[in-house]
């Protein structure tokens, strides 16, 4: 049970994938204007890495490994993410169309999105279980989801301020972006 703690910590805070290893940036950046589009993109991000993770732990340990085809990893994973995301994309259009239509671009760009197979590959990397390989996929997501909320309130409170031309928009969203890094690595000595 420690061991779950230590993960769940360690990928939401410590690890983070989008703070401490800046995988994923360009969703980041696009929909953490609106709280509403940041919260939308973080749960289709948290059910695609949740799902991405299982289905690739099944493929890799069930098809790859067995058979020797581990050089095919990268290729089959991004093969199964951009499956996942058109599910996601065909469920938010029929259900949730102003979600969608919010999301634009930066729905599909979850196929592409590098944090997705980061996660992936890392929990391939790490050698973990099943079990192991859903907690780790649901923290890294939920990590993922609280820096692009927080970042979304940020950036929201940075719309009503006076700013500098020169750093208005991506500028200030990008130094923002590193301060906000620069306090999430403030939790690196919490685990040994």
């Amino acid at each position: 049970m420690d061991s779950y703690i230590v993960l769940i910590i360690s990928c939401i805070f410590i690890n983070n994938i989008l703070l401490m290893q800046y995988l994923g940036n360009c969703p980041f950046l696009g929909v953490s204007k609106r709280m509403d589009t940041a919260f939308g993109m973080s749960m289709a991000v948290v059910f695609v890495i949740v799902m991405a993770g299982a289905v690739t732990w099944v493929v890799n340990y069930y098809i790859l490994k067995p058979y020797d085809l581990e050089y095919l990893r990268t290729l089959s994973f991004i093969l199964v993410i951009a499956s996942l995301v058109q599910l996601v994309e065909m469920f938010l259009k029929k259900n949730i169309p102003a979600l969608y239509a919010g999301l634009g671009i930066y729905l599909p760009l979850i196929t592409t999105n590098c944090a997705v197979l980061g996660v992936c590959l890392i929990n391939m990397k790490e050698e973990y279980d099943f079990l192991h390989t859903l907690v780790s996929s649901l923290s890294y997501s939920v990590g993922y989801g609280l820096a692009l909320i927080l970042f979304a309130a940020i950036r929201e409170r940075i719309l009503l301020a006076r700013v500098p031309k020169p750093l208005q928009d991506t500028s200030i969203g990008l130094v923002t972006a590193g301060m906000f890094s620069l306090a999430f690595f403030g939790f690196k000595g919490m685990i040994h």
